[in-house]
């Protein structure tokens, strides 16, 4: 009988190569990178381009702190220097810079995984709030010094407003379109590493 192919199923141990690309981290990572390549692509899009309009949220960064904290396995760190490189290049930002700041940033929360996993959701929007003004305030400071031209503060801080106002939304879509939760105490991964 055949393996089925679901996100989350859990491999034998030597199981056969065409198992391999059933394994739910395959699964999530493809379905970052047509995220990332949806927003990107609206983004680009001349919505709202004339003078005065407000900017719309960083929805790749979101996506980015929402699941690194629950499952960071699905998100590998060359993966998403990646999908950050290219939009630097794309949203024509200094190459590396922003990227650089999340890549940091993640690691920060990938490194403190067991941490996070206890979180209330309060306390981890807290956390996510203060880590995406941190990387910005950074950001800034190194353009600033740079004497990079950047663009107003005032923009910049409605786009994070609107970032930080809609992670709520992109882990409560993760959680409900997708399944993505925190792992719990002893859950084990493709490989049968505790999580």
């Amino acid at each position: 009988m055949s393996t089925p192919l679901v996100p989350g199923h859990r491999k034998a141990r030597g199981a056969p190569m065409g198992d391999f690309w059933r394994q739910a981290h395959w699964f999530y990572r493809a379905l970052f990178l047509g995220l990332a390549l949806l927003f990107l692509f609206v983004r680009l899009l001349p919505l709202g381009s004339e003078p005065g309009a407000l900017p719309g949220p960083d929805l790749i960064l979101c996506v980015i702190m929402a699941w690194i904290i629950r499952r960071p396995d699905y998100l590998p760190m060359p993966l998403i220097l990646i999908v950050l490189l290219a939009e630097d290049l794309i949203l024509m930002r200094p190459p590396g810079l922003w990227t650089a700041i999340v890549i940091l940033t993640t690691e920060f929360l990938r490194g403190r995984m067991i941490l996070t996993r206890e979180l209330s959701f309060a306390v981890e929007w807290a956390l996510v709030t203060g880590l995406m003004v941190l990387s910005m305030l950074v950001y800034r400071l190194v353009l600033g010094i740079t004497m990079v031209p950047q663009p107003p503060f005032g923009f910049a801080a409605v786009q994070l407003l609107w970032s930080i106002a809609c992670y709520p939304l992109v882990v409560g879509a993760s959680r409900l379109i997708i399944d993505l939760r925190k792992p719990a105490t002893g859950e084990v991964d493709d490989y049968g590493r505790r999580l």
